[in-house]
């Protein structure tokens, strides 16, 4: 069994599985994170024969994991996931590989190997960021920008008597400012998305994940799959490979 560990700027998510058949655990919001809360997650479990670790978040929150691993499971082999020029049938269009973050590569991989297809896919999570791969597996390129709850944080940072509200409101023009913040922050983020899809083949299949998915995928023009375990699978190949 592998125990596989998506660090990500805001939460940690995991999984337990053989190769590509995982059992996704409960996600742990970083600001909470401590090493008795890895202890009693992770001392009920089986004992995994491997860990793989996707780290954008801090060094030290990785070190913490490999750290608890260690104690509880002494000898566990481990892998730290890096981006690559090419693999899994993908392509990285970036020039230095290793700078493409690699949540983005884990999940263009294991996007690639589900749907053999051309994609465009949208990390919905602290960032937003879209990645489109044609259908022979070429990474076109991607987008960076910030994720809903960032563009609101930045409003209310700079701009007197504006406060975060965390309010649903129905989509369109508002009549408050409340909702006017909500809706304007979704709607950037969907112009994001659809701006760059615009001249991509009406076949790409839109994948959505991270935690604002399901909240930006109703108000887009075209039906996206909504894929939740990307990054996780992304691991889980990566020590198939390996085996």
């Amino acid at each position: 069994m592998n125990l596989l560990i998506d660090m990500g700027n805001t939460r940690l998510k995991w999984a337990v599985g053989n190769y590509l058949d995982i059992a996704p655990g409960q996600a742990i919001e970083n600001v909470k994170i401590d090493r008795a809360a890895f202890t009693q997650l992770w001392r009920a479990i089986p004992q995994p024969t491997q860990l793989a670790i996707s780290c954008v978040s801090t060094s030290q929150l990785s070190d913490l994991v490999v750290s608890v691993a260690n104690e509880l499971w002494p000898g566990i082999g481990m892998v730290q996931a890096k981006s690559e020029a090419q693999g899994f049938g993908v392509t990285n269009a970036y020039q230095e590989p290793e700078k493409l973050g690699v949540d983005r590569w884990l999940g263009m991989i294991a996007s690639y190997n589900k749907y053999q297809k051309a994609l465009c896919i949208v990390g919905c999570g602290t960032a937003i960021t879209v990645d489109v791969i044609d259908a022979s597996g070429r990474h076109l390129g991607g987008l960076i920008s910030p994720g809903l709850r960032l563009m609101k944080e930045s409003l209310a940072k700079g701009t007197e008597n504006l406060s975060l509200s965390k309010t649903v409101y129905p989509f369109g023009l508002a009549t408050n400012t409340d909702a006017a913040i909500y809706n304007g922050t979704l709607s950037a983020a969907c112009g994001l998305i659809e701006r760059a899809l615009k001249n991509q083949p009406d076949t790409t299949q839109l994948l959505l994940t991270g935690g604002d998915a399901e909240v930006i995928a109703p108000h887009l023009s075209r039906l996206a799959i909504i894929d939740p375990d990307l990054v996780l699978r992304g691991l889980a190949l990566t020590l198939q490979r390996q085996s």
